[in-house]
């Protein structure tokens, strides 16, 4: 990708390094870019499909094609789509399901706090738990609900996280995925304490990736631990442009990311 067509098309990049630092490297964007990293994907919260008196189904289709774009380009190993897929009304997912099922790469979904419907229908309907966990190249994700069925914001599962954060307690990464910030960081966000203390217990705790604050697209730290938010795909409010945020974990253990405006157009771009 050329310079000028990715600053059109993307945010600043951020570097984090292993010892927690987060670094601005876009002057270095020509080096970054010509890296290959061992470790691709890409996240993208709050689509809002079937919110009123908006294009969400433009929305989701867009953001369907931009992020197949971008892997045919650069391969994603995979995508997570972190909460609000539908907006209040589960009568939606049956035209949510076969949207998102055109994405070229592996795909993982979370709950948001508009999803509002129970774990046993979203393990019907996507065929995967409210909180879940997965390994891939010598890294861990694990996904936990901040929201219950009614809407209410609920701190993660304190047992579920600490079975699982001792479990994988060897891994090289440990990236967190929750939809809602759980260190008050954000006018939106929620206070979890023992949930912060938790996670600090783990050196290997990387990043936590949050979506649900639409006008959140850069990275805050709490308690030297890394909070990246991702902005909006879809929705009435939010940052003036809806995308997606590209992760690549270098072969130095170190972290590229950056956030990607799918509705400009990429004209001649790679990536």
């Amino acid at each position: 990708m050329r310079r000028k067509d990715f600053l059109k098309t993307a945010s600043p990049l951020f570097l984090l390094l292993v010892n927690g630092n987060v670094i601005n490297a876009t002057k270095q964007w020509d080096y970054w870019m010509k890296r290959k990293p061992i470790l691709r994907f890409a996240l993208v919260s709050d689509i809002h499909y079937g919110e009123p008196k908006t294009d969400y189904n433009m929305f989701l289709k867009t953001l369907i094609w931009k992020i197949n774009t971008a892997h045919s380009k650069k391969p994603l190993d995979f995508c997570v789509l972190n909460g609000d897929i539908v907006h209040d009304d589960p009568k939606f997912y049956p035209s949510v399901k076969p949207i998102v099922g055109q994405l070229k790469m592996k795909w993982h979904v979370t709950p948001g706090n508009h999803d509002k419907i129970t774990p046993d229908e979203w393990m019907q309907i996507w065929d995967t738990p409210v909180n879940f966990d997965f390994r891939i190249k010598n890294s861990v994700f694990l996904a936990g609900t901040t929201s219950n069925e009614k809407g209410k914001y609920t701190c993660p599962n304190l047992s579920w996280f600490q079975e699982k954060l001792e479990t994988y307690k060897e891994a090289k990464n440990l990236f967190v995925i929750n939809h809602i910030n759980t260190a008050k960081l954000t006018k939106h966000g929620i206070d979890c304490p023992e949930y912060i203390d938790l996670l600090k217990k783990y050196d290997n705790v990387r990043a936590v990736f949050n979506g649900h604050d639409h006008d959140e697209d850069g990275i805050k730290k709490h308690r030297e631990i890394p909070f990246v938010f991702d902005a909006h795909a879809g929705g009435s409010w939010g940052t003036d442009y809806k995308g997606f945020r590209v992760v690549e974990l270098m072969k130095d253990n170190s972290i590229l990311t950056y956030m990607m405006n799918p509705d400009t157009p990429i004209n001649n771009a790679t990536l």
